[in-house]
């Protein structure tokens, strides 16, 4: 690699756009971010205007690059937030309505209908996910349902529907594609042929012609345009789904390794085919050099906490992670603010706030969410070393990692060896490392060679005081999901 070459990253995400500038030592010199709102007309609904995300990867892209250095830039690479959908117009650009973000509930009753019908089985052993609204193959079919009730311009290829990367690929041109390890997450890919299933597309009613090509994660992707200061025709070399990006930079494929990203939700990932596990999700990681399947769990509510506590209380979630320093109590909080992800996969959950006394402050609020956060992750963790071997290291990336106290609340609710990332925006620097990968500036042993140094937290607690702990977190669980718990019911 040229010692002038850069790499431009551009993580899409839920809450925000980040953008960084990576140079030929994989090192970051420059970055930037751009705030994206989100809208929840309905209880349960949660939308984003795909125009303001469009217009925020531009902002994000004209903040951290000086135009002096545009031309050295030699790939790009982008990092997106899965499942969350768009429909627009095939000749126009413009979309139909809103995005219907990963985190929207709106589908749950098409959900149960389905599973009353029997056809949750089959939708597991074809896409390798259970039957949830958070994939993307529900509302493919509520937003052809109200913008396409017919499927005539469907079935005509006159619209286009994708989620986010097949979004922002749009904005440069050319062919409707998408990124196979976003297209995963749709729920309508056979995760073993990666194609598009006709059996899945008949079920949730989705006609062929509406959908993008799939192409491999370092595929032939649009060159890009419109993208100032970025000069027009710079070539996309990788795209990835950010979870997948974060553990392409954790060198996720060494055996051992668990990776858990701490965003709005949580995404907690190792490398493996995982047999037929009801309580993860089989997906495809990448195709790079090759297609990697990955073993999942989603917990949708883990940022979204502090974040929630933040809003109620009218302050900034720093001061929540303060104040959590030095608080401690028996308070407890199961986020099912929109049902449970993985390992429970109910979306008839609700949330729990239980043990308050008069005594109960903000900190101990905030120390509970803490405590949530880190006992949902061990939940998932913990169906995965029994799913694909031995957890050596679980390694932690993402906003909330810049918690000591999480962290450390983590190791000591895993019992576990937890390693936290000197960077934080891990999926970012995954689609830097992809895109240069891609564009032949280094190679798989550089990338290994220079993982980024992380911190290591260890256990400060014993055995019994944490099965104590992970008891009554369990316990917790059971009052917020009482349909699913044998011998409680409903009230």
């Amino acid at each position: 690699m040229a010692d002038g070459s850069l790499v431009l990253a551009v993580d899409q995400g839920t809450s925000s756009t980040k953008a960084l500038l990576v140079d030929a030592g994989g090192q970051v010199v420059a970055r930037a971010v751009a705030p994206l709102s989100e809208r929840q007309p309905q209880p349960g609904w949660v939308e984003q205007d795909a125009v303001e995300l469009w217009q925020s990867v531009r902002a994000a892209v004209a903040s951290c690059v000086d135009p002096a250095l545009a031309h050295r830039i030699e790939a790009v690479g982008l990092s997106t937030q899965r499942e969350s959908l768009v429909l627009w117009d095939r000749r126009t650009g413009e979309p139909l309505g809103p995005l219907v973000s990963w985190q929207d509930q709106r589908t749950n009753g098409a959900c149960h209908e389905l599973a009353a019908a029997g056809s949750g089985p089959l939708v597991r052993a074809i896409s390798g996910m259970p039957l949830d609204p958070m994939f993307s193959a529900l509302k493919a079919g509520w937003l052809l349902d109200t913008y396409d009730p017919q499927r005539r311009r469907a079935k005509a290829g006159e619209l286009c529907l994708g989620t986010v990367d097949s979004w922002l690929l749009s904005r440069f041109g050319g062919e409707h594609v998408t990124e196979v390890g976003n297209a995963s997450r749709t729920q309508l890919l056979n995760s073993d042929t990666r194609r598009w299933d006709e059996r899945l597309l008949d079920l949730f009613a989705v006609p062929a012609a509406v959908l993008p090509r799939v192409v491999a994660s370092c595929g032939d992707f649009p060159a890009v345009r419109g993208l100032a200061p970025v000069p027009d025709g710079t070539p996309v070399r990788a795209v990835l789904g950010d979870s997948h990006a974060a553990m392409f930079a954790h060198a996720g494929w060494r055996p051992g390794v668990v990776k858990a990203t701490y965003g709005t939700g949580s995404s907690v990932m190792a490398i493996g085919d995982g047999g037929d596990s009801p309580r993860l999700c089989r997906t495809v990681a990448w195709d790079v050099t090759g297609p990697v399947l990955a073993v999942e769990g989603n917990i949708r509510a883990t940022g979204r906490t502090l974040s929630w506590l933040a809003d109620l209380f009218g302050v900034d979630v720093q001061v929540l992670l303060d104040e959590a320093a030095h608080a401690a109590g028996p308070v407890q909080i199961v986020p099912a603010f929109g049902g449970l992800g993985a390992p429970w996969w109910d979306p008839d959950a609700v949330a729990v706030l239980s043990g308050m006394t008069l005594a109960t402050r903000r900190g101990d609020l905030a120390a509970a969410a803490l405590h949530a956060i880190a006992h949902q992750i061990e939940d998932v963790v913990a169906v995965l070393e029994a799913t694909v071997g031995e957890v050596r290291l679980l390694l932690c990336d993402g906003g909330l990692t810049r918690s000591a106290r999480l962290m450390q609340t983590q190791a000591d609710v895993s019992g576990r060896r937890v390693g936290r990332s000197a960077e934080q925006d891990l999926s970012c620097l995954g689609a830097a490392d992809a895109a240069g990968l891609a564009a032949g500036l280094w190679s798989l042993p550089d990338l290994e060679r220079r993982l980024r140094p992380t911190d290591e937290y260890h256990p400060s607690t014993d055995h019994v005081a944490r099965a104590a702990e992970r008891t009554r977190w369990h316990d917790a669980v059971d009052r917020a999901r009482p349909a699913a718990v044998p011998g409680r019911r409903r009230s």
